[in-house]
C-alpha cells in the first residue's frame, strides 16, 4: 500500500526525529538521497551542468547540500538564489566549499536553459498558492530547457495537501520526496507536475492512518473474490443491473459486461434493453418485472443510461442490499433516501456529475478533487468514487481517501463508466465493502484500460474484455 500524509503530520514527525538526531543530520539524509537520484538520472555526473533554483526554505537547503555532493563528483553546479539574504547559510557554504558557484535570479533563465539538470528547491511543502512573480520566468525556462527537471520534495507552486494548483508551478520530470508521499503528488492537477516520483526514506515515524492510500497489485490480489471448492453461482453473489433505456440500450449491455467479469456468480438484468443484453450475453438472467420481482440479489447497480426512470431508481434504493448509483441514477436519486439507507451505497460520479450534485462549477471539482469527494461522501452519507484523471474513493465516515494509481487517458471514451459500474456492483455482490469494491473496481478497470489500449484508441467493450487479463495480471 502506498500512503501519503499531510504537511502537518510530516512536520510533526520531522520535529520528533530531529530532536533525536545531531543538528543537520536529517537534511543531510534528504540531500544524500536527492543527489543519488540526480546522479542516476544524469548517468555521467562529471562534467554535467547543474543549476539549483534555491528559495529561502529547507527545500533550498536540501538542494544546496545535494548540489555540493554533485559538485564534489565533478559536476559544474550553479545555485540561482531567489532570496540571497535568506538562503540556507550552511548549505550555501557547503556548495561553495565544493566548488559550486552562485548567481542571482537575473542570470537564472540563461543558466537554466543551458543546464543538463535543473533542481527545483524554490518552495517547500508548506508553500501555498502559485509561484511568486520572480520565480515564474525560471519555471518557464526550466520547461523550455532540454535538461531534466527534478523537484525537491514536490514541485514548487503546487499544494502539498490537496493537489490543487493556483497559478504557475514548476513542471518536473522527477520528484524526489522525503519520508512519505504527500497527497499532492498523487492527485491531479498537481500530479501532472510531479513527473515520476522517487521516495527517499529518512526515518520518519508516521501514524497508522494516512491521508491517502493507493492500492498496489499485492493489496488488490488479497481483496479479489476467489471461489472455493464449495462455491456455486449463488454463494459467489448475484448482482442486479437496472440500466438502459430505449434511447441508451448500449449502457445496459456495457454495465452487464463489466458485471459478468467482476467476481459475482450471476447477473440479473432489469430494464427495457433485455433483448440487446441477451443477444450479447446469453448467460444473463433477464426480467421485465422490475427490481422488486427480479429475484434475489446481493447488490444492485442502477442508473447507467436510465434516462428519466426515477421510479426504478427509487425501487432499487429501497432494497436492503448494497447499491451502486451511476450516471442518470445520480441525478434521479433522492438525497434524503440515500442518506437514510441502512445498506451500503456507492456513488460513482465523474467531475461534471459531482459538480451538479454539489451545486458548483465543474472546474471547481477538477481543481479540488480531494475536497469534492470528501464533501460528497459527507453530504450523502455514502461511499463516493469520483472518476477522472485521478479517481478517488472516500467513505462517509472519514478516514483515508483511496487514490487509484492505474488508468490511461484512453479510458475517456463513451461507455467506459458503464463498464466500471457493472464491475464495481459485481464486487459488492461478491461481498466486498463499498470502499474496497470501489477501489478494486477502479484499479482493475484502469489496468484493463491500459492493457486494452496499449497506446492506441479503444472502445468500452475492449476495456470490459480486458478485465480478465487485468485480473490475472494482478494475481501474477
Amino acid at each position: 500500500m502506498r500512503t501519503a500524509y499531510s504537511v502537518e503530520t510530516v512536520r510533526n514527525a520531522e520535529r520528533e526525529l530531529m530532536a533525536r538526531l545531531p543538528e543537520g543530520a536529517l537534511m543531510q539524509r534528504a540531500a544524500a538521497g536527492l543527489a543519488a537520484a540526480c546522479a542516476d538520472l544524469l548517468g555521467r555526473v562529471y562534467g554535467s551542468r547543474i543549476v539549483l533554483l534555491v528559495g529561502s526554505g529547507d527545500n533550498g537547503g536540501d538542494a544546496l547540500y545535494a548540489g555540493a555532493r554533485l559538485a564534489r563528483r565533478g559536476a559544474g553546479v550553479t545555485a540561482v538564489l531567489l532570496a540571497p539574504d535568506r538562503a540556507h547559510a550552511a548549505g550555501l557554504a557547503a556548495l561553495r566549499r565544493a566548488g559550486g558557484r552562485v548567481a542571482g535570479a537575473g542570470d537564472g533563465e540563461a543558466l537554466v536553459e543551458g543546464a543538463d539538470l535543473v533542481l527545483d528547491g524554490i518552495v517547500g511543502i508548506g508553500g501555498k498558492g502559485g509561484l511568486r512573480p520572480d520565480a515564474v520566468p525560471l519555471a518557464a525556462a526550466a520547461e523550455r530547457s532540454r535538461g531534466v527537471v527534478v523537484a525537491v520534495d514536490l514541485p514548487s507552486g503546487v499544494d502539498a495537501d490537496t493537489g490543487e494548483v493556483h497559478g504557475h508551478a514548476v513542471r518536473a520530470d522527477l520528484t524526489v520526496t522525503f519520508g512519505t508521499h504527500k497527497p499532492g503528488l498523487l492527485i491531479d492537477p498537481a500530479r501532472e507536475y510531479a513527473g515520476s516520483v522517487r521516495l527517499v526514506d529518512i526515518g520518519l515515524e508516521l501514524p497508522v492512518e494516512p491521508e491517502l492510500e493507493a492500492l498496489q497489485h499485492e493489496d488488490v490480489a488479497r481483496l479479489l473474490p476467489v471461489p472455493g471448492a464449495e462455491s456455486d453461482k449463488y454463494r459467489r453473489g448475484v448482482v442486479g443491473i437496472a440500466a438502459g433505456s430505449a434511447r441508451y440500450p448500449g449502457a445496459a449491455v456495457l454495465a452487464v459486461s463489466g458485471a459478468l467479469r467482476g467476481g459475482a456468480g450471476a447477473v440479473r438484468y432489469v430494464g427495457p434493453a433485455g433483448d440487446a443484453v441477451i443477444a450479447r450475453f446469453p448467460e444473463t438472467l433477464v426480467s421485465d418485472q422490475g427490481p422488486k420481482h427480479a429475484g434475489r440479489v446481493q447488490a444492485w447497480v442502477v442508473g447507467p443510461g436510465a434516462g428519466d426512470d426515477a421510479a426504478t431508481v427509487a425501487e432499487v434504493l429501497a432494497a436492503d442490499v448494497p447499491v451502486l448509483i451511476d450516471a442518470d441514477g445520480l441525478r434521479l436519486a433522492d438525497a434524503e433516501v440515500v442518506r437514510g439507507r441502512r445498506a451500503p451505497t456507492l456513488m460513482t460520479p465523474h467531475a461534471g456529475e459531482a459538480a451538479a450534485l454539489l451545486g458548483v462549477e465543474r472546474g471547481e471539482v477538477e481543481g479540488g478533487r480531494l475536497a469534492a469527494v470528501r464533501e460528497l461522501a459527507r453530504r450523502y452519507g455514502a461511499t463516493v468514487l469520483l472518476k477522472g484523471s485521478t479517481t478517488l474513493v472516500a467513505d462517509s465516515g472519514g478516514g483515508a481517501v483511496r487514490v487509484n494509481p492505474t488508468g490511461t487517458g484512453w479510458l475517456a471514451t463513451a461507455g467506459s463508466g458503464d463498464v466500471l459500474s457493472g464491475l464495481g456492483g459485481s464486487l459488492l455482490a461478491a461481498g466486498l465493502p463499498a470502499v474496497e469494491a470501489g477501489s478494486v473496481g477502479a484499479y482493475l478497470h484502469g489496468l484493463a484500460g491500459r492493457l486494452a489500449a496499449d497506446g492506441a484508441p479503444v472502445g468500452a467493450h475492449d476495456v470490459a474484455d480486458a478485465v480478465p487479463r487485468a485480473w490475472r495480471n494482478v494475481l501474477g
